[in-house]
């Protein structure tokens, strides 16, 4: 059995605001050893529960904030940015059984400790076929596509509502409290520990690799918060504006096309973006 973890960090434990998850910053210093914690335990409690491999594909800013060190002598980590598939490198060579979404967040317009959808700040709604996406549920998409499941989910208890919508056998794992966007109610990491390796140890039991599901197309729509960033993310072929001024939207025939195309105009809206005025 292989497991392939994709770890972010803002719903990590301890993690409240911006300076626990930017590279650079002593509180994401601090934060590092947390976020990694969530990830050892969650590779524990795999190979508990009968796992051979895990892999962990950083999936937060820069891709390199785990401590390598610190985790299970077992686990293999994908450490780096520019990859195929971004969040869910990983799953797409055939051998995955079954996928956990570590330290995860709810989506950018939504209540949630650092709701964002892959943007920060500029993104102020993703919809998917109509329906509010968060990174989960645009990831869970994608590897459907894979035939793999989603098993284990872990961020802030309304990341978990948020994950009973797109994975509802999953198991969830809730390591702080929302109060406010950047407030939160914590466990330590002793306790978040414990709780996410038994919930990873019975995760290993859904790992079971399905038929891909063929759901396109898929239409995504994206709601900026500045004129010139619609403007901006019209330069990737195939989107278009309407809905508004701030809006874009473009349809895929795969979810896969459709989280390149999305990783595309974030990339090039995130260019367009100038200090203080946005």
């Amino acid at each position: 059995m292989k497991i392939l973890i994709s770890a972010d960090m803002e719903g990590a434990t301890g993690v409240t605001w911006p300076a626990d998850v930017l590279p650079g910053h002593p509180q994401w210093e601090r934060c590092r050893a947390m976020f990694t914690s969530d990830v050892n335990a969650a590779a524990l409690g795999f190979f508990d529960g009968g796992a051979d491999e895990v892999l962990v594909n950083e999936a937060h800013w820069s891709m390199r904030n785990l401590l390598l060190e610190r985790l299970d002598e077992r686990v293999q980590m994908l450490t780096g940015r520019h990859k195929s598939l971004s969040m869910v490198e990983g799953v797409q060579h055939g051998d995955v059984d079954g996928i956990a979404f570590i330290g995860y967040h709810t989506g950018a317009g939504a209540e949630g400790v650092l709701a964002h959808t892959y943007l920060a700040n500029q993104l102020t709604g993703v919809w998917l076929n109509g329906v509010r996406a968060s990174e989960g549920l645009l990831n869970a998409h994608v590897v459907a596509e894979y035939g793999v499941p989603v098993v284990l989910v872990t961020g802030d208890d309304l990341t978990c509502v948020d994950a009973q919508g797109y994975a509802p056998d999953s198991r969830k794992v809730a390591v702080k409290d929302h109060v406010s966007r950047y407030a939160a109610v914590c466990r330590t990491p002793t306790r978040t520990a414990a709780d996410i390796r038994a919930a990873a140890k019975e995760a290993a039991a859904l790992a079971v690799r399905h038929e891909p599901v063929r759901g396109g197309p898929f239409a995504m729509e994206l709601e900026f918060d500045a004129e010139h960033l619609a403007a901006a993310a019209t330069v990737v072929p195939g989107v278009t504006r309407g809905g508004g001024e701030r809006r874009v939207g473009y349809t895929s025939e795969t979810m896969y096309e459709a989280i390149r195309t999305f990783k595309a105009v974030t990339t090039i809206v995130s260019a367009a973006v100038e200090e203080q005025y946005g």
